[in-house]
């Protein structure tokens, strides 16, 4: 008689051991998505293109007709080699109320050795501007609203002496939705904050200290430069936020951007969140495959490989009836251009290839 094949019931698992399972499969497919995407990530990321550099401006006919074959020296003209795949950046925001560009950042990513600079740009930097129309003007923040964000990258182009491969203009809406998607910050605010607009229903009231910042909060410190709580009225009571005025509040800007980038590339599994609010609100030049290759690369980077500075100089020159102008000091800039990793060139950027608007009359402090 044939015996029976009798089957060894299992004992059922328990409760707990049902959700570890459970939890272990979930990890398992976590897992494969996450190898996917990045997989994903790294095949659609590409070296971006660098811009081009102004071609030097041909000879005149009559040199040409006079010595029609040159000799190579003559003709060869000095060429500029750029560090290996590393790009430049103009970071800015536009002002809520004027339009003008509130914040100019220029920064320098070196993906090979994994460094960056970011140096700002006082918004009423001097400049000898001119519309359309004709009609001139002579602070940087206003070549935006009047000309475009090809002719801010220019102009900031003359500054700094090398050509601007990137920009990123990102509204306030987008600034304010990335710091409450990562959380929102914990930041030292560094002065005492106290102003008053009931025009644009713009209040900031902040103590000095480390405190958290909402995204609402965040975006209230980075436009505070002047404070209203002083003695007398309106407009005698307004003063300055910052004892060394708008650099103070430059400073301050880049020390919320770091914050905020710090927090977000800890965080990579928010990166289609990122994606979102950075394609809804910023303006940039930047195709898909630039992103993805910047997105690679920055999510090994290290924050402490970064340099931020302002460059100097006179915040009071009146010019052509324009008062309170920011005269940059061409010296200071090229010393901070050459020793601040902000150069993409191997070689040093020169004085002649810096053009930078004076007006003659600007302090110096040395």
């Amino acid at each position: 008689m044939a015996k029976r094949l009798m089957k060894k019931s299992k004992a059922p698992l328990s409760p707990g051991r049902r959700v570890l399972r459970i939890l272990f499969v979930l990890l398992v497919i976590l897992a494969a998505l996450i190898v996917i995407a990045y997989g994903a990530l790294r095949l659609l990321a590409q070296p971006p293109k660098i811009a081009q550099e102004t071609p030097p401006p041909a000879e005149s006919a009559s040199v040409a007709l006079a010595d029609p074959s040159p000799t190579p020296s003559q003709s060869a003209q000095p060429v500029r080699q750029r560090k290996e795949y590393t790009y430049t950046f103009l970071l800015c925001a536009s002002d809520q109320s004027s339009g003008n560009v509130d914040t100019m950042i220029v920064a320098t990513y070196d993906t090979v050795n994994q460094t960056m600079a970011m140096v700002s740009i006082p918004r009423d930097t001097l400049v000898e501007g001119v519309t359309a129309k004709g009609k001139h003007f002579y602070k940087l923040c206003s070549m935006y609203p009047y000309n475009g964000i090809d002719a801010l990258k220019e102009e900031v182009q003359k500054i700094v002496g090398f050509p601007i491969d990137f920009y990123v203009k990102v509204n306030t809406k987008g600034f304010v939705r990335l710091v409450d998607a990562v959380g929102g910050i914990n930041f030292n605010v560094p002065v005492h904050m106290s102003y008053d607009d009931p025009s644009q229903n713009l209040h900031i009231h902040f103590e000095p200290g480390m405190q958290y910042l909402s995204g609402t909060d965040a975006l209230k410190v980075a436009r505070c430069r002047k404070n209203s709580d002083g003695r007398g009225r309106y407009p005698n009571n307004i003063y300055d936020a910052y004892p060394n005025a708008d650099i103070g509040r430059t400073k301050t800007q880049r020390e919320l951007i770091m914050a905020v980038l710090k927090k977000a590339v800890s965080q990579p599994l928010n990166l289609p969140t990122y994606y979102d609010i950075f394609m809804e609100n910023v303006e940039t030049d930047l195709k898909l495959s630039d992103l993805a290759f910047f997105a690679d690369k920055g999510l090994s980077f290290d924050f402490d490989n970064v340099t931020t500075t302002s460059l100097p100089g006179d915040g009071a020159v009146t010019y052509k009836g324009w008062t309170w102008c920011y005269e940059l000091y061409p010296d200071k800039v090229l010393d901070i251009v050459n020793t601040s990793d902000l150069n993409p060139y191997t070689t040093d950027i020169t004085a002649d290839m810096l053009d930078i608007t004076q007006s003659g009359t600007a302090k110096r402090y040395d």
